[in-house]
């Protein structure tokens, strides 16, 4: 029997081809199951009206106040997710690893849970909130600004896990050798560093702005629903459900069509198989 190249595995001819009826079924069955309400969607989408739907007042309200709203919590999350996703890959300290756990709770904590914490710490009444009303006169719940709040409390682990992934897989030996040459480590990041994970900013900063544009729950529980000011696409959906289905579907084919544009825009990092 001939073996191949050393170090290689064999490749054993047709094995891609051979799928498993077992496997086949549930896994056409599953295809069909994420697709399908897709395909619902965009059967019955009002294609003829799209257009006046999309430009009426309400909706474009709703879509305005939304990229500038996503758009804003983007920034918050790269001025402190960045430096934070450093820490955790550049520095050892005790609780390491409860910290980094603790950034990414946002993640898979309910949003509306998370809606209600961020009521009892920056509330009105809440353990930061009262302070900040006292001393400076600020106050986010139902607010424009609460919507940021809300938007990159539960987006900003997305960039800070994605950066903090693009950290460990740089050489730190860059950053060392700039040190030696006399530069601060602030500078080293600034000009060396960062420059080099470039990319995985990049697919962060996309991830979460596309995080902060699709939430709903700590929005609608920390900055409400108020038209013009606090209701962003999410929610306007949910409200034109009730009242006009066909604005709601245009909403949400809008939304879709961002999602695909974030997953094609991304295809390198996740949609590349592995040859």
């Amino acid at each position: 029997m001939r073996s191949g190249p050393p170090g290689k595995r064999p490749r054993v001819p047709g094995i891609r081809g051979r799928v498993p009826l077992p496997l086949l079924l549930p896994a056409l069955v599953g295809l069909a199951f994420l697709l399908l309400p897709l395909v619902a969607l965009l059967v019955r989408a009002p294609w003829r009206s799209l257009p006046d739907q999309l430009t009426s007042t309400a909706v474009w309200q709703a879509l305005q106040l939304s990229l500038i709203t996503a758009t804003a919590a983007t920034a918050v999350s790269l001025v402190l997710g960045v430096p934070l996703a450093w820490l955790l890959a550049r520095t050892d300290f005790p609780g390491r690893g409860l910290v980094r756990a603790l950034v990414t709770l946002p993640l898979v904590l309910p949003p509306v849970v998370g809606g209600v914490a961020l009521l009892l710490a920056l509330g009105r009444n809440g353990v930061v909130g009262q302070w900040l009303d006292s001393a400076f006169g600020i106050t986010l719940p139902f607010t424009t600004a609460g919507v940021v709040v809300a938007e990159a409390f539960v987006a900003m682990p997305f960039l800070v896990i994605s950066v903090e992934g693009t950290l460990r897989a740089a050489d730190p030996r860059y950053e060392e050798a700039a040190t030696t040459l006399g530069a601060s480590r602030f500078t080293a990041f600034r000009r060396v560093t960062l420059p080099l994970i470039a990319p995985g900013v990049a697919a962060g900063s996309v991830l979460a702005w596309a995080r902060a544009l699709g939430e709903f729950g700590a929005t609608i529980t920390f900055a409400g629903n108020f038209p013009g000011r606090t209701q962003t696409m999410p929610l306007a959906v949910y409200l034109a459900l009730q009242n006009d289905p066909a604005a709601a579907i245009a909403l949400s084919l809008v939304l879709l069509a961002v999602s695909i544009a974030v997953l094609a825009g991304l295809r390198d990092r996740w949609m590349t198989g592995v040859s």
